[in-house]
């Protein structure tokens, strides 16, 4: 049987999602729980709609940064790329921003991925480099022609913008 949370999430459109959540915040911890699992179609949309929920630094989010992460590596592309953007709006610290440069990496090298999912890992990966420019000769590598050829023109642009 569906929880209150995953009927909402596949019968109204984003802005009431949005306000369901304003209205109850009891319903957070289930929407993080929701957006790690592999509870399909619920899960990707939990992530959707926590994106739009949360706050840069948002405090109910930052106990969660490391199951977040571990999480990552076995979404599919749409699913990564919410969780990616959660992620961005946070400040990761030190003893998890490794692992995640790390994750982001391995998802920009395979350029069979969306490239959506691969900018948003891209975008993470730049702001690691800034916090860390020993990290900026890695940006060079990672930005050669090989895993530019597969993105579409305005992401390819977009990237481009992001390291000149």
């Amino acid at each position: 049987m569906k929880t209150s949370l995953e009927n909402i999430l596949t019968s109204v459109y984003k802005e009431q999602m949005i306000s369901f959540l304003h209205a109850h915040p009891e319903y957070f911890e289930e929407a993080i729980e929701l957006a790690i699992s592999e509870k399909q179609p619920y899960s990707w949309r939990a992530a959707w709609l926590l994106y739009s929920c949360i706050e840069e630094n948002d405090l109910r989010i930052k106990k969660h940064i490391g199951k977040i992460i571990n999480s990552l590596a076995n979404k599919k592309d749409g699913h990564q790329r919410e969780l990616l953007k959660i992620l961005l709006k946070m400040e990761v610290n030190e003893d998890h921003e490794g692992y995640m440069f790390d994750v982001c990496v391995s998802i920009w090298e395979q350029i069979d991925k969306s490239p959506s999912v691969r900018y948003t890992a891209f975008m993470f990966i730049k702001k690691v480099a800034q916090k860390h420019p020993d990290l900026l000769n890695e940006i060079s590598f990672l930005t050669q022609d090989q895993y530019l050829e597969t993105l579409s023109p305005g992401i390819k642009n977009a990237i481009e913008r992001m390291i000149s």
